[in-house]
């Protein structure tokens, strides 16, 4: 147990600097924001470009392993939704805390955590997860609000969707990353080495600025917020175990699943509850309790998959 924590570490080690950065105000509130853009749009993308376009497409894409992520997450979220719902809670705002419950910090913590301790063959079945959160539920929790204010799906309510998908650059660079292998492309070595540098800016800039974002954040509405946390670090990493095991996914490629699924809420869950206006607070308070706790889940999880 120690030797993974001690390797998960220096990880938890930049989320801190960035959280005491900005809680001392030397790092403003501001610059976390641009920090995080830089880290979107640039670093983390070239990043993602990179290892897609390595990748065997064919191999990359194991029907196996999607139907159990999606069916193990798909269990958490409906747990999610009927205990908010029990609670007495509108449907926009159950769907949200649902949301927390299995949409894990997958592109700024899980893509370079991941990586790192498993190596680089545990690429494909990251960015799967990736793009099964991006593609799949966060379309699921827009739609749902859409229809709830709405009083149904209109194909107005489907554009920005769409929209949203279409201009995310971890779905356009994992995207063009995947053509490029499919193509065979061959990679020039100055543009290789461009993408390196580029996105070896990633892992601190990324650890950093969720630091940065936390310091915000107070822990309010602990109850509710402290179950969504459970949920994500403990609930939904053994539903995509279970699932995995009933569908006799690889033993690898299973184990990264459930590493995935044991990340912390994302943080782009917060940015949709800011957008439609739906349990902010529980939603940041979900956020800064699972990260903080993850600290001590994740290389639990990494021993008990015995894969660190």
């Amino acid at each position: 147990m120690l030797a993974v924590f001690l390797k998960t570490l220096p990880f938890f080690g930049l989320i801190g600097l960035g959280w005491l950065a900005a809680r001392t105000r030397f790092f403003p509130e501001e610059g976390a924001v641009w920090l995080t853009k830089f880290v979107f749009f640039f670093a983390l993308s070239a990043m993602l470009f990179r290892f897609a376009a390595g990748l065997d497409l064919g191999a990359l894409l194991d029907l196996r392993f999607l139907i159990a992520y999606l069916a193990g997450s798909g269990l958490v979220w409906v747990i999610g939704l009927m205990v908010g719902r029990a609670r007495g809670l509108d449907l926009p705002e159950a769907a949200m805390e649902a949301q927390c419950c299995m949409v894990g910090n997958t592109g700024f913590l899980g893509v370079p955590l991941l990586v790192a301790l498993l190596g680089e063959r545990a690429v494909g079945p990251v960015l799967m997860t990736l793009a099964a959160d991006l593609l799949v539920f966060s379309t699921l929790i827009t739609l749902i609000i859409h229809a709830a204010r709405s009083g149904g799906i209109r194909l107005g309510s489907l554009m920005p969707v769409l929209r949203g998908i279409v201009a995310n650059p971890m779905i356009l660079s994992m995207v063009a990353g995947l053509l490029w292998a499919h193509l065979r492309l061959p990679m020039p070595q100055p543009l290789d080495e461009f993408l390196l540098i580029l996105g070896s800016a990633a892992t601190p800039g990324a650890l950093f600025a969720i630091g940065a974002s936390l310091a915000a954040r107070q822990a309010r509405r602990l109850a509710a917020s402290g179950w969504l946390s459970f949920a994500k670090l403990v609930l939904h990493p053994a539903a995509v175990g279970a699932a995995a095991m009933l569908l006799q996914v690889e033993p690898f490629a299973a184990g990264v699943m459930i590493a995935a699924a044991a990340l912390p809420v994302a943080g782009n869950v917060y940015i949709l509850a800011q957008y439609f206006g739906v349990a902010q607070q529980r939603v940041s308070a979900a956020i800064l309790i699972s990260t903080a706790a993850s600290i001590v889940t994740i290389p639990l999880v990494m021993l008990l998959i015995g894969q660190a």
